[in-house]
């Protein structure tokens, strides 16, 4: 599976960005996906995550209630819709795919086999 992540940019504070990443290569309907973010000098974070039919999602606390991940399995498409962003959201955003036929989300780096080079987000105060 390869992905490609678009959408990054620069905002303001409380402003909204729509990320994406396009999947291809293999059956994107068969891949639990996800959303990682890595700040500078930091570890990489989980962010979101969708099981392989959207009907299962989970979220880090410090995105809760302002970001959704969602995706469309004919298009090969994920999302991630980022309402009021804040200044501590700023970094390298990446999408990760693992295959697995359970309605599952991983929170962990290692969960997950295929990655993205990032889109990167920035937040002006």
């Amino acid at each position: 599976l390869q992905v490609v992540e678009s959408g990054g940019g620069l905002v303001q504070a409380g402003g909204s960005l729509r990320l994406s990443c396009a999947a291809s290569g293999r059956t994107f309907g068969h891949y639990a996906m996800a959303w990682f973010r890595r700040a500078p000098g930091k570890e990489r974070d989980f962010v979101a995550g969708i099981s392989w039919s959207g009907e299962t999602t989970d979220y880090a606390d410090s995105v809760k209630g302002r970001f959704t991940v969602s995706r469309e399995n004919a298009q090969n498409k994920l999302y991630l819709q980022m309402n009021s962003l804040k200044p501590e959201d700023p970094a390298l955003y990446c999408c990760a795919g693992i295959e697995v036929g359970l309605e599952l989300v991983g929170k962990f780096t290692n969960s997950y086999e295929y990655w993205g080079q990032g889109t990167q987000v920035t937040v002006s105060s």
